[in-house]
């Protein structure tokens, strides 16, 4: 089973409450606001600010497309 796409329009980052971003590799849920990448385990989103890691710029660059 794989992560439910749906689920983006009811979560948020718990950071900032905004839009998460879902890229194509469906490991993580991105926050790009705080540039905060959220793990996704056994197809369950962690939305723990302390597991969350932290973006560099080339990685949110990369992701713009996303």
């Amino acid at each position: 089973m794989a992560f439910d796409k749906q689920l983006l329009d009811i979560l948020a980052c718990p950071v900032c409450k905004g839009k998460l971003v879902l890229p194509l590799e469906q490991k993580e849920l991105i926050c790009r606001f705080d540039r905060l990448a959220y793990p996704i385990k056994d197809n369950i989103p962690v939305l723990i600010d302390t597991e969350a890691r932290e973006l560099t710029l080339d990685e949110l660059d990369a992701l713009k497309g996303g």
